[in-house]
């Protein structure tokens, strides 16, 4: 199966410069899994604007030909910079399973025009976690709301510890990161 070519990941193509996203409303929408990459080809469709920065991914196949693919730089997330109805559009494509609006505007795009700059690059990024491994958290939403924990990392994943601590055992379960906030 051929490789497709990179998606555009901004649309429009100046959407971080135009002095119009300082004003309109920006919202954070957390996808269903692997869909973000069909969550912008619907927003490009409806001619909304939307921001998911992209890498490349080099990856051998089982034949030894080098592949390179793109890939979200974070996964399952699209921002989108527009109005009510806007979000609207969106949230009916079916694609998103959670929205929040970002309320400190000025900092997040000059956050989004830095990533952007250092996406154009080329260097290889990585995706940072602001919470680590030991760390006490709570868990915000989804289903698990409102249980707390230690984080523990186990390839490449997020699990929550939830311990008897008289019995030093415990369960753990799967979480994104988006779900924790820190117990300080």
């Amino acid at each position: 199966m051929p490789i497709l070519p990179p998606e555009p990941d901004c649309h429009p193509v100046n959407l971080l410069d135009l002095q119009a996203t300082r004003e309109e409303k920006w919202w954070l929408f957390y996808t269903r899994s692997r869909q973000e990459k069909q969550l912008m080809r619907r927003l490009r469709d409806l001619d909304v604007k939307y921001y998911a920065p992209q890498i490349p991914q080099r990856k051998r196949s089982p034949a030894g030909r080098v592949r390179t693919t793109y890939a979200p730089l974070f996964n399952n997330y699209v921002f989108m910079c527009g109005l009510e109805e806007d979000r609207y559009k969106a949230v009916c494509t079916g694609c998103i399973v959670k929205y929040e609006p970002i309320t400190e505007t000025e900092q997040f795009i000059v956050d989004l025009k830095q990533i952007h700059r250092l996406v154009n690059t080329g260097a290889a990024l990585t995706v940072e976690s602001r919470i680590e491994a030991g760390e006490s958290v709570r868990v915000r939403s989804g289903a698990f709301s409102g249980y707390e924990g230690i984080v523990i990392r186990r390839d490449q994943e997020t699990r929550l510890l939830v311990s008897v601590q008289f019995m030093d055992q415990g369960v753990s379960v799967k979480l994104e990161d988006c779900q924790l906030e820190s117990i300080t």
